[in-house]
């Protein structure tokens, strides 16, 4: 059988980057609506989320790439992979590095790889994370059959946990006695990373990089799943028709994403969700959702064929979707060096702020009502701005692939 394109995966992972750029650009995060808040440590949130679906993604469009790559010559594998994962890494640093320059004591200076006191570039960081688990989860599911990918990525799992269990601190779920605090240290350096918690501690550090490829290794095998309309070897039985094919694929999701969240439950009693270390229950958890939205949006879309305005939004964002993430992290950045004078502070000392926070503080921030109001309308409105940014590329034609 010939794979099956389906419409509805372009349309989820628009649908992932458009929330990436919504939750990462609060007008304000001192004012945030829950839903759209990570968990402080321990739980998940529907912000928690959007990371690994975004990962599951990935997996997602290798099931269709892999195939093609297993019947050309091996090094034409390894030049692409090696290529595409050099590249992605190498732009999260950029985007971290970026703008090169910042406002210190009023003036403008370079900003080092070393930096001052403890705050250097930071290393890792989102693009960081897909580069290497998009690396790894290729060589796996390039070189052994699907069943055997689907026992390493509950292998990588498993051992996750244990080593998290045994080799961590008193608590070893804790920021203070997880294990891959320590590894970040020693590998890449306080001085590079994440500097946002109470320590230095990087959440999208090396060590809980490693369950992050088992997140797109199972959106591979979805993946593959989804392209065969649910005939695969091990999960196969006949039905005549096209309708009643795609039914089985929907049952089949419904089913596979209710056992995982199955598992993800009872094994979070003992290894919590916890989206900062990448826990194997909270991989677990986000898969199994991940599968129940891509079954739902299956049934709308392709069954019921509805294709409307809605799915059209979140399109266009899956027609360039590394390309219009990394722009929405590069454009406040970059406007973050032009500086608005904003009064005066209590010592009586000039402060600024840049034309984002300019335009939040006197149109979103004085919208009536509760200030987190104001600062979801400005997360609305700079992603109404990169929608439109992605519109115009999708009209002209104009796809850029990372």
């Amino acid at each position: 059988m010939k794979p099956a394109r389906y419409y509805s995966l372009d349309v989820f992972r628009g649908a992932t980057v458009a929330l990436m750029i919504l939750v990462n650009n609060p007008g304000t995060w001192a004012f945030m609506f829950p839903p759209l808040k990570h968990a402080e440590w321990h739980g998940c949130t529907p912000t928690d989320l959007v990371f690994p679906f975004f990962l599951f993604a990935v997996g997602n469009a290798m099931a269709f790439v892999i195939p093609r790559f297993q019947q050309q010559p091996t090094t034409e594998f390894w030049k692409k992979i090696i290529k595409r994962s050099i590249l992605i890494f190498l732009i999260g640093l950029f985007i971290n590095w970026w703008p090169f320059f910042k406002w210190e004591n009023n003036e403008l200076i370079i900003k080092t790889w070393t930096g001052s006191d403890e705050n250097g570039i930071r290393i890792m960081g989102v693009l960081q994370r897909i580069a290497i688990a998009y690396f790894f989860a290729s060589i796996i599911a390039f070189y052994f059959k699907q069943k055997t990918v689907l026992w390493i990525s509950f292998s990588i799992l498993i051992i996750y946990w244990l080593l998290t269990k045994y080799l961590g601190g008193i608590d070893p779920y804790s920021i203070d006695g997880f294990i891959g605090t320590k590894i970040d240290y020693q590998i890449l350096g306080i001085k590079h990373i994440y500097k946002g918690e109470s320590i230095p501690f990087d959440p999208e550090g090396l060590y809980s990089t490693i369950p992050a490829i088992a997140q797109v290794l199972f959106g591979y095998l979805i993946g593959i799943f989804i392209s065969k309309q649910g005939n695969i070897k091990w999960f196969n039985r006949e039905l005549p028709t096209t309708d009643q094919q795609n039914y089985k694929l929907v049952a089949g999701l419904f089913v596979i994403g209710t056992l995982a969240l199955i598992i993800g439950y009872f094994w979070q009693l003992e290894f919590p969700y916890n989206k900062k270390i990448w826990s194997s229950s909270y991989v677990i958890h986000t898969t199994g959702l991940s599968i129940l939205a891509i079954g739902v949006m299956i049934w709308f879309i392709e069954i019921l064929t509805i294709k409307n305005g809605f799915t059209k939004f979140f399109d266009v964002f899956g027609k360039n979707p590394l390309f219009i993430f990394v722009l929405s992290g590069l454009f406040p950045r970059i406007l973050g060096l032009i500086r608005i004078e904003n009064g005066f502070n209590d010592l009586n000392e000039l402060t600024y702020t840049s034309p984002l926070g300019w335009f939040y503080q006197n149109i979103c921030a004085k919208i009536p009502g509760s200030p987190e109001i104001g600062s979801f309308v400005y997360s609305l409105i700079f992603l109404t701005f990169f929608w439109f940014l992605a519109y115009l590329l999708d009209k002209r034609k104009i796809y850029i692939k990372v």
